[in-house]
């Protein structure tokens, strides 16, 4: 999706946003439900419309005859899902004014349903009670919006619009307990980085499936051609209406998969000890109110140990806790995996640093050869906090279990706004091609590299254009990975990178086990070209500049002190 795309999308959903607002009466938390409602509908028909001619072709085929089947089933082979000409956006949109469209768009839900198990009881279907007596015809309106948006997309576009809701409205469900929404390029890059291929993915904490759905187009984008995706995905959220909104989104990305509502602390609803490919979640942050009852005796979260408190609670009646949930997660996803399995996970930068119970646990994972590299993420990637954030990756087929690399990602973003940065296309490629020199995949880098050249080749000399890029881009993106890794092999830049030994100088242990990047790779000192001769120089005309400026700010506030005691004496300095 173009950042054209992207910015018309967002200009439909606030002006969406504005009706609502000004019309309906809701409230901004509640502005979302409708709308995402609304375009999946859009969505629905725009996928619909492309297996539309032969699903019919294959209903004909065989109509009337003892091979006959419903239309439906054959569209739900298909498509993944029937739809009926009623249920269609385009009928919906095109009815007169006096229509009860809140009406129509309901049973519209309801048909989409009656044929899709997965959709079960999912789709919002009474929220477009939206008209007033002021304006009998918002919902009208807002189909009208809605019409135009783009969609050839290969991204999460519900999690890109559920960010959008996030960071406009603030939206409870989205910031209690520690909680905020991924941002899609922070999740393909955790997806570039594992680089997944088949099989079974477990998201713990999966709010609206963006991990589920980035993974499955990886996964398109690199198989071979009409290949079907062998990928199943098992979801957790412990919010309802975001469960629904995560089935949604499976079904317009085809993936198969499940979502649970459920408490990941104390259930776990698919036995997942030992049994995932793949592990991926952007857990709640510094959660303090598990109950340590029940989880210490959980295979899952005890195999390395359970974070305690350092004394037991003073009150008889209170239930002692966890000091916060953060190595539980970290516990669940090491314990998840299956013997070839690999994990990513989001994590607030304090866990990698924390002491007492969950230093032990670091340890012993440390010692049991899992972790596979760490990444420390820039500030202002999230749109509703700011909170720091260091992704972990799992994987326990590591072949060198006595070392980890280390990565120090916090210079490296695309400035959004003032308040919020994201990662480029070819800074997640170019940051994921470490790890896959690292891991041995020289051929990978070699084609960045031809990608890059014939972009080059391509691209016009200056553009005014951010979806296109002039040739200078395209050779920095070059020069970057060519003057870091200039053999094509991975070696460790300061500043960038570094594969650190659990044992020998400044190793993870020396470093008493901190998996905090900036401990690991350092800081750049840039070389400014000068002699010492010159150094000296520019340092002694520095300091009789700073003497000069001293001088003329004592003047100054002389003059100032001077000035106040004859306004307070009542006199004149004239």
């Amino acid at each position: 999706m173009t950042n054209k795309q992207i910015k018309t999308l967002q200009d439909r959903l606030w002006e969406g946003a504005d009706q609502l607002r000004a019309n309906s009466g809701l409230k901004s938390n509640e502005y979302a439900t409708p709308i995402l409602g609304l375009i999946f509908l859009r969505f629905a028909e725009s996928k619909y419309v492309k297996f539309e001619a032969e699903i019919e072709a294959d209903y004909d085929k065989n109509r009337g005859s003892r091979a006959e089947r419903p239309i439906h089933e054959i569209a739900v082979e298909k498509c993944g899902y029937y739809l009926p000409d009623k249920a269609k956006y385009s009928y919906l949109l095109n009815q007169p004014e006096s229509a009860d469209l809140a009406k129509l768009t309901k049973e519209a839900m309801e048909l989409i349903e009656k044929y899709a198990i997965e959709l079960a009881d999912t789709l919002p279907k009474d929220y477009y009670s939206v008209n007033s007596e002021a304006d009998p015809l918002v919902l009208a309106k807002l189909f009208r919006i809605f019409k135009d948006i783009p969609t050839e997309i290969s991204l999460d576009i519900f999690g890109e619009i559920y960010e959008y809701f996030l960071g406009k409205f603030a939206l409870a469900e989205g910031q209690g307990g520690g909680e905020f929404f991924t941002p899609s390029t922070i999740v393909r890059y955790m997806v570039e980085t594992l680089a997944p291929t088949e099989g079974m993915i477990l998201d713990p904490a999966c709010g609206s499936g963006g991990m589920f759905v980035q993974t499955a187009h990886y996964i398109a984008r690199h198989a071979a051609k009409d290949k079907e995706i062998n990928l199943r995905a098992y979801g957790v959220e412990r919010i309802e209406e975001t469960v629904k909104l995560a089935k949604m989104n499976l079904v317009l990305n085809d993936v198969r998969g499940t979502i649970k509502v459920d408490n990941s602390y104390y259930r776990d609803p698919y036995e997942s000890f030992g049994k995932f490919d793949y592990v991926m979640a952007n857990p709640p942050f510094n959660v303090d109110e598990v109950e340590l009852n029940q989880v210490k005796e959980q295979k899952r979260f005890n195999t390395y140990g359970v974070p305690q408190n350092k004394s037991k609670t003073s009150k008889s009646s209170a239930k002692e806790t966890v000091p916060n949930a953060n190595y539980l997660w970290i516990n669940l996803f090491a314990t998840s995996l299956n013997k070839k399995g690999r994990a990513a996970l989001v994590m607030a930068n304090s866990a990698s640093d924390a002491g007492h119970s969950e230093k032990e646990i670091r340890k012993n994972l440390i010692h049991a050869g899992i972790i596979s590299q760490m990444v420390t993420l820039p500030t202002n990637m999230f749109s509703s906090v700011t909170l720091p954030a260091t992704l972990w990756f799992f994987d326990k087929a590591k072949a060198k279990k006595d070392e980890i690399l280390f990565i120090d990602a916090r210079n490296i973003f695309t400035q959004v706004t003032r308040a919020l940065r994201k990662f480029s296309d070819e800074q997640i490629k170019n940051l994921a091609i470490i790890t896959h020199l690292y891991e041995g995949k020289t051929e990978e880098f070699t084609a960045l590299i031809a990608e890059y050249k014939t972009e080059l080749a391509a691209a016009p000399d200056v553009s005014n254009d951010d979806d296109i890029k002039p040739k200078a881009y395209w050779q920095e993106q070059i020069d970057w990975l060519t003057s870091r890794f200039p053999d094509g092999v991975y070696a460790d830049v300061i500043g960038l990178c570094k594969v650190a030994k659990l044992d020998g100088e400044d190793g993870i242990k020396d470093q008493d086990y901190s998996l905090n990047p900036g401990r690991y790779v350092g800081v750049v000192i840039e070389d400014d070209g000068m002699t010492e001769e010159e150094f000296k120089a520019q340092m002694a005309s520095l300091n009789a500049e700073l003497t000069a400026l001293n001088a003329e700010a004592h003047e100054i506030e002389k003059r100032i002190a001077d000035n106040l005691r004859l306004i307070a004496g009542g006199g004149s300095n004239e």
